[in-house]
């Protein structure tokens, strides 16, 4: 056993990764209802590349920056491209709590996406949990009740767009350079967010830029104590912790932006929790593959590094000559 393990540090280390997460988000929320995410995207990549810059002088790992499977990381650039505006606009629309309850419906939708893609068996047991959390997407939509809207349309995109994304990892992540699956979102983002700023690009005072700036920041550190989270314990331990941010959510809300979650956000998020965490569990015992749920509890924006990708990273730092 690793001496080094520790649940109750790395429990410890995720649930601060994960208020900062929320921080981060809360950021996103505030920037978000005076500029349009495609402005938003743009310099929080543009602010992440000198953190990311930093880590990619410490790879040692010899090869070019060609991808060995283009299909599937063109497809998973593009997953993660739709993931992060889509993201950044029902956060800059939609209540905190309401966003991050149908976020939490990535892990069904990994689970689903497994089969074609991984060739994974999902077993009458996980169909359940599965239907049983997309009931409780509905009861957080609330159709027939509540007017849907584009936020609506735009955090179940970027549920889906995670979970194609995180299932394309899998698929390929052994395979393909760390820095390969790291980079091309980024650049994706940068490029096709440069091309729309002119349309919507409105002049940032500079307390705003510094927003930005701390946005990539506070993204860059949660996902490096994600990392330490899951060398310290098992993803059993760290990844339900991911569901904390519910709390944060309802905290920020009520404290900045005058939210408070109605009785069927909390019932409809406790249902699509509580069929994540029986997934994960479930996955954990029966996938032959490294479960597929264990996605580090985070959407694949392309515009921060992901902790998956930056852990294989030092790995291949660490088995370098």
């Amino acid at each position: 056993m690793d001496r080094s393990a520790s649940p109750l540090r790395g429990a410890l280390y995720a649930l601060i990764a994960f208020g900062i997460f929320s921080t981060h988000d809360v950021v996103v929320k505030t920037l978000g209802s005076e500029y349009a995410p495609f402005q938003i995207v743009f310099f929080s990549v543009l602010f992440g590349f000198p953190l990311i810059s930093i880590m990619l002088m410490r790879d040692r790992t010899d090869g070019n920056l060609l991808p060995r499977h283009p299909g599937w990381t063109a497809l998973r650039t593009a997953a993660s491209v739709i993931t992060g505006i889509s993201a950044f606009y029902a956060f800059s629309t939609l209540p905190l709590a309401q966003t991050y309850a149908i976020l939490f419906a990535a892990p069904l939708l990994i689970t689903v996406l497994s089969i074609p893609v991984l060739g994974e068996r999902v077993g009458p047991r996980r169909w359940g949990a599965v239907v049983v959390g997309l009931a409780g997407v509905m009861i957080v939509l609330r159709p027939g009740q509540t007017d849907l809207g584009l936020g609506h349309l735009a955090a179940l995109t970027a549920a889906l767009g995670s979970a194609t994304a995180s299932v394309i990892v899998r698929k390929i992540g052994h395979e393909e350079r760390s820095v390969v699956l790291l980079l091309y979102p980024m650049m994706a983002n940068f490029v096709l967010m440069g091309v729309a700023l002119p349309f919507v690009y409105r002049p940032m005072p500079v307390a705003h830029l510094g927003g930005l700036a701390l946005m990539a920041v506070l993204g860059f550190v949660a996902m490096l104590l994600v990392i330490l989270a899951y060398r310290a314990a098992e993803a059993a331990v760290v990844a339900p912790m991911q569901y904390s941010q519910i709390l944060w959510a309802t905290a920020y809300g009520v404290l900045f932006f005058d939210e408070t979650p109605d009785f069927a956000t909390f019932l409809g998020a406790s249902v699509i929790i509580a069929s994540g965490i029986y997934i994960l569990f479930r996955e954990g015992r029966a996938s032959a593959n490294r479960p597929v749920s264990l996605t580090r509890g985070r959407p694949d924006t392309g515009t921060t590094p992901r902790a998956s990708i930056v852990e294989g990273m030092r790995t291949h730092e660490d088995e370098a000559p």
